[in-house]
């Protein structure tokens, strides 16, 4: 963990996009980055940033982007989804990434989710377990992405 506060907020799609492309797309054309669901009025963006005012505009440490759909196969409830999940590498392990995803947590239960899920990478199983994610079903891959599982937990489940 870090010995500084790690301040996240809602945000325009445009601060993160720089981070999520150069975390997850590297590479590739920065518009590979952008999401069809980033345009969708229901879809919100989240960053974690250090909390040193002394610094002039922070940069983005993490960032995610959550919007309502249903998970692959049977589910009960709201479901939101969450992709473009991402940590700058030289803050990995400090806590950004947990801290993001606690406050989209958050954010989607205020907005009614009541499951939260997404896509996520196989390297990062450890991760999403330890914040109280299962995975459902099998491993797969997406193209020019990687293997992938689905990971779920319901929302207010502590992680």
């Amino acid at each position: 963990m870090t010995d500084r506060a790690i301040r996240t907020a809602l945000v325009p799609v445009a601060e993160i996009l720089d981070l999520r492309w150069s975390v997850l797309r590297p590479g590739l054309p920065r518009e590979s980055a952008v999401f069809a669901e980033d345009a969708d009025p229901a879809t919100f963006h989240m960053a974690a940033y250090a909390d040193d005012s002394s610094r002039g505009s922070p940069a983005v440490l993490a960032c995610i982007t959550v919007f309502p759909d249903p998970p692959p196969g049977p589910a009960a409830g709201t479901a939101y989804r969450f992709r473009g999940m991402a940590s700058a590498p030289e803050v990995r392990g400090q806590g950004y990434g947990a801290a993001v995803l606690e406050a989209a947590t958050a954010e989607a239960a205020a907005r009614g989710a009541e499951l939260l899920w997404c896509n996520g990478r196989t390297v990062a199983r450890g991760f999403y377990e330890r914040q109280g994610f299962d995975v459902l079903g099998e491993e797969f891959v997406i193209e020019g992405v990687g293997p992938h599982f689905v990971f779920a937990r319901k929302v207010g489940r502590v992680g």
